[in-house]
């Protein structure tokens, strides 16, 4: 279906998102995006009590402004803000945006983790990165080799409730699925203080030593507070879900609240002290569909893309990845 270039921002039918990811050259930093058909509605609920963010309080259900058209996971903390500067600039090219007097004025959300503990903190994403990542952005589905340490997970890290000596290579990760009535997905970077659970409740992914998952010793995978080590605000799940059923606004900020049920089913512990964690919903309003048929499959996407974050993250800085591929 081609590349971002020559669609004026705009994305091919179907679910109708484009998505797109950017590296750092000099360090494991890096940003994603998600390029929003026309009429696309979205929503937010952030439940972390250290997130970096834009425009998130635009999306609220008691704004006039329905619209998004892009959304930008990124690293670097606050200063990756910087990337969104890039994707305005993308859309804003193409004429893409709300439309005001003198230009249209595009909608770009944005939300950060902290990656600066294996990026070093000397580079971080910036308006240069978010524009490449818009170039290189293409329809779904978000294919295996596009996952892992791919563009905002590419510091990305779990387990950190053990101690940054035990813990594994987090990453970015996409599932989807459907159903009669609905086309559901699920993007999502996870830069975890707790552990990356399989559907069982087994330890997929996070804090282990020379004895193994220390959530078999330490079961309720608790930190106190001050915790021992620096990881306060260091932490974050994000997640998108992307749908092709119409929504209102309030339907979508539900939806978004919903997708937490998903963290929290892969995520031990979610929403902690230490956490940013925020959950998206975009609706590209194509087709009807049961409100809680498409909450129910977003709760399984979710639960699935931070899975496949971690299932498909490389080894990168010293640090263990369950993809044996070194990135």
């Amino acid at each position: 279906m081609g590349d971002a270039e020559g669609r004026a921002g705009r994305a091919d039918p179907g679910h109708g998102f484009l998505v797109g990811h950017a590296r750092h050259v000099a360090a494991p930093t890096g940003c994603t995006v998600i390029l929003c058909p026309e009429g696309t509605v979205a929503g937010v609920d952030v439940r972390g009590p250290a997130p970096g963010s834009r425009e998130t309080a635009l999306l609220a259900a008691d704004k006039p402004i329905a619209r998004l058209d892009a959304l930008l996971f990124t690293g670097g903390s606050a200063f990756g803000l910087a990337a969104a500067d890039g994707v305005m600039r993308f859309l804003a090219e193409r004429g893409v945006g709300h439309p005001t007097p003198v230009k249209p004025i595009p909608i770009v959300a944005a939300s950060v983790i902290y990656d600066l503990s294996l990026s070093g903190g000397a580079v971080h994403p910036d308006a240069a990165l978010g524009y490449a990542a818009c170039r290189r952005a293409r329809p779904l589905p978000v294919p295996p080799a596009a996952q892992g340490n791919a563009g905002a997970g590419a510091g990305a890290t779990v387990g950190k409730w053990g101690g940054g000596a035990s813990m594994m290579k987090g990453g970015v990760g996409y599932a989807e699925r459907d159903a009669t009535g609905a086309r559901v997905a699920a993007l999502a970077v996870v830069n975890a203080v707790g552990d990356v659970l399989e559907a069982d409740g087994r330890t997929l992914a996070g804090a282990r030593d020379e004895g193994g998952w220390r959530a078999d010793r330490t079961p309720e995978r608790w930190l106190p507070r001050p915790a021992p080590f620096p990881v306060c605000g260091t932490n974050t799940t994000l997640a998108a879900v992307l749908t092709d059923a119409a929504m209102s606004k309030p339907e979508a900020g539900r939806l978004a609240q919903r997708a937490h049920d998903g963290i929290a089913r892969a995520v031990a512990p979610a929403h902690t002290t230490y956490d940013g964690d925020t959950a998206y919903a975009l609706a590209a309003c194509r087709r009807a569909a049961p409100f809680d048929l498409v909450a129910a499959l977003a709760v399984d996407c979710v639960s699935e893309a931070i899975r496949n974050a971690v299932r498909r993250a490389a080894p990168a800085a010293g640090i263990a990845g369950l993809n044996s591929t070194p990135g």
